[in-house]
């Protein structure tokens, strides 16, 4: 009951108070310059909480982000080179979920440790901060196993998504 309530009393701007706009900004060009390394496409989306029906589902954070993932056709890309950077603030939950071409290289367990340091930020009130270390890790991880080829179209927006 604590839960449903937290996730319906969550006011829609608590994501602007995380991340300010400025943040947002700088977020965006981050992703955009991390683009510039590795032939990923990555997508960063933030929401403060659910609606009831998810919640009464007992929808978990991973569920919640493959939802998101697939809403915001972040698979939709010529090499499967999709990730997305999930946070949900109510819960302060992140999540990382990779398209299969990315999967197939990059284990669950490197994405646990990235969310693991970013978490260790969010703790300390530092979001931007921590957004922006897990760009910097994500950008090793994807610069590693799939460097640039050749012609690098962005596919994916850069800006972030506030849901």
């Amino acid at each position: 009951m604590k839960r449903i309530l937290k996730h319906l009393f969550a006011p829609p701007w608590i994501v602007y108070r995380a991340f300010p706009r400025a943040a947002l900004a700088r977020i965006e060009a981050a992703i955009r310059e991390s683009e510039s390394s590795h032939a990923g496409e990555l997508r960063f989306a933030v929401e403060a909480g659910l609606h009831l029906v998810p919640i009464l589902r007992g929808i978990t954070p991973r569920q919640r982000a493959r939802e998101v993932f697939a809403q915001l056709d972040v698979w939709d890309t010529e090499h499967n080179s999709g990730v997305l950077i999930y946070v949900q603030l109510v819960d302060g939950n992140i999540e990382i979920i990779a398209d299969r071409g990315i999967s197939a290289k990059v284990s669950q367990a490197d994405w646990d440790a990235v969310c693991r340091r970013m978490q260790e930020a969010f703790r300390d009130g530092r979001f931007e901060q921590g957004v922006l270390i897990g760009i910097r890790e994500i950008t090793a991880l994807l610069g590693r196993h799939f460097p640039p080829r050749g012609l690098n179209p962005n596919e994916q927006t850069d800006k972030p998504t506030v849901l």
